[in-house]
């Protein structure tokens, strides 16, 4: 794997494309990125150290993907960094507007057995609806910590680490 020599916690995000994944990938890391194709294609992968607690990690930011059953190559890329790498557990990054299509990822991680956090991002678009999403209803179905973040204003990004220090498997059995 791309960080086998390095002994450090390695924390996967994964999410759909246009989800702000990368505005919280630099919200945990700081700006130190390093940018690196994944062996073998031309697939941008992003990795930064940052710390969890006080813990530090290494963050590996995967392109946006919507289905963990290749069809791209993007797709493929993010799956195998998930088989291979030795995760201390994935943040999944979602659109709390477009909530199906981020549970159809959450449901493949649960699948997969990974240790998760779910991320719901671009609250503040969700009130504009005038709908409410019920958390922590959802992290109890999930089995899953379950957060909500306006990412590109730091709303609610805070609680990020807290979650991911004790990440969880999810108990639903897809």
């Amino acid at each position: 794997g791309i960080l086998a020599a390095n002994a450090k916690p390695v924390i996967t995000l994964v999410g759909n494309p246009n989800v702000g994944k990368s505005v919280i990938f630099s919200i945990l890391t700081g700006k130190y990125v390093t940018v690196s194709n994944y062996p073998g294609t031309t697939i941008e992968i992003n990795r930064a150290e940052g710390k969890i607690e006080k813990q530090r990690v290494i963050f590996i930011d995967t392109p946006g993907i919507n289905n963990l059953i290749p069809s791209s190559e993007e797709e493929r890329v993010t799956r195998d960094i998930l088989l291979q790498e030795p995760l201390a557990a994935v943040l999944q990054i979602g659109d709390i507007k477009n909530l199906k299509r981020a549970l159809f990822l959450s449901l493949q991680l649960a699948e997969l057995g990974l240790p998760f956090v779910l991320n719901l991002n671009m609250l503040d678009e969700l009130s504009d609806t005038g709908l409410k999403i019920d958390l922590a209803k959802l992290s109890a179905i999930l089995g899953v910590g379950v957060n909500g973040t306006t990412a590109i204003r730091k709303i609610g990004t805070d609680k990020i680490s807290r979650l991911l220090h004790n990440p969880r498997r999810s108990t639903l059995n897809p």
